[in-house]
């Protein structure tokens, strides 16, 4: 953190401003992420930028659509087997994730939202499909 001037104390700009302060009723069931102000770089839960290694980050809200990047089943510590996705935001960032339906068909690419529904193994955020793409039998 840098402060300008060692008479004159300024707030501090990087440190995790708004990703730890309580959400609001109208953020509940939102996405949370930092943006450089520097290099506008989008991030998730990051104290520094990791392009420009900034400290300014402000708080955005996510509009909760994206893509699913990769997608893998995990039988361990769970009653039945569930998907962990990596998804990429339509604002930039990646962010883990559970997307609800049958693990065996999650797919590379297909469009998702972000659902209201809570994740009961972690605290992670909860997808849905936004449409169901056309697969050929393979």
């Amino acid at each position: 953190m840098y402060h300008h001037s060692a008479s004159a104390s300024h707030p501090a700009a990087g440190s995790a401003a708004g990703v730890l302060d309580p959400a609001s009723a109208d953020s509940r069931d939102a996405i949370l992420f930092q943006r450089c102000t520097w290099c506008g770089t989008a991030t998730y839960h990051r104290l520094l930028c990791p392009v420009c290694q900034g400290s300014e980050l402000r708080t955005e809200r996510s509009e909760g659509v994206g893509t699913v990047r990769h997608s893998t089943v995990v039988h361990r510590n769970t009653p039945a087997a569930r998907n962990v996705s990596l998804i990429e935001m339509s604002e930039g960032f990646v962010v883990r994730g559970r997307v609800m339906g049958p693990p065996i068909g999650i797919h590379s690419g297909d469009r998702v939202r972000l659902s209201t529904a809570t994740d009961p193994v972690r605290s992670e955020p909860v997808f849905q499909l936004v449409d169901e793409p056309y697969r050929a039998w393979t």
